[in-house]
């Protein structure tokens, strides 16, 4: 009888050998389909903000707050996968979960620039031009806020901003000066109060230009009470998406 090895790649195998029919490939079979879009780019942007990739080599895990932020990310992957719940020492509340396995997928995070434990090792990323405001939302919806008030040094004064929050200076850095190409805004960086992380700001007019860009589609993929929050203080100085 031949004789029959396994040849493991990560953990799981791959290729075998047969005496007898020599060598034959076992293509791993994946789940979402690896093709850009603005839904497939915006998914990538919640990867980066709220996801991570497990040390099993195949595994994408994803958890946020909101339901509405899970069923958009499953969407934006074409995939259905059992929504489960996990307690969030971080923020002391559970949340909801989702986990699948998919080595494709899995070595294409990475050979765009993902990698597991990535919070402060992240760095710049590779994002179509084309669909870079659509991950920019992702971003966003995962660890971005806005915030306003009005100014009392200044009559009618009214002040917002857009911010983006990391671990990773690197990935601070980089889409700081993407935002720049892009749109011209300039933005500053500073530490939160704790000085465990960055915080990208945007100011105003700056903000302006670039809620016009990753909400340029009425029909986009969003957290919804995201953008309503942005429509409602727009609509303070007669601006709209």
């Amino acid at each position: 009888m031949a004789k029959t090895t396994i040849l493991p790649f990560g953990n799981s195998p791959l290729m075998f050998y047969n005496g007898t029919m020599g060598l034959r490939g076992i293509k791993p079979k994946g789940k979402v389909q690896i093709v850009w879009s603005p839904e497939f780019a915006y998914a990538i942007g919640l990867i980066t903000s709220d996801g991570n990739l497990s040390s099993t080599g195949r595994h994408i895990i994803f958890v946020s707050k909101d339901k509405e932020q899970i069923t958009n990310f499953l969407h934006c992957l074409k995939i259905a996968v059992k929504v489960g719940k996990t307690f969030s020492g971080a923020s002391g509340v559970w949340v909801h979960r989702v986990q699948f396995g998919d080595v494709l997928f899995y070595r294409y995070l990475l050979s765009i620039g993902l990698s597991p434990a990535k919070s402060k090792t992240l760095g710049a990323l590779q994002i179509p031009n084309r669909y870079f405001f659509d991950f920019l939302r992702g971003v966003f919806d995962g660890d971005g806020s806005t915030y306003s008030y009005w100014d009392k040094r200044w009559k009618s004064s009214f002040m917002f901003y857009l911010c983006f929050v990391s671990a990773s200076k690197v990935f601070t850095d980089w889409l700081r000066s993407k935002i720049k190409k892009f749109v011209g805004a300039e933005g500053h960086i500073s530490k939160d109060g704790k000085g465990s992380t960055f915080q990208l700001k945007y100011v105003k007019t700056e903000s302006l230009k670039i809620f016009k860009k990753m909400y340029r589609s009425k029909k986009a993929v969003c957290l919804s009470r995201k953008r309503l929050k942005i429509q409602k203080t727009l609509g303070i100085v007669d601006q709209s998406l």
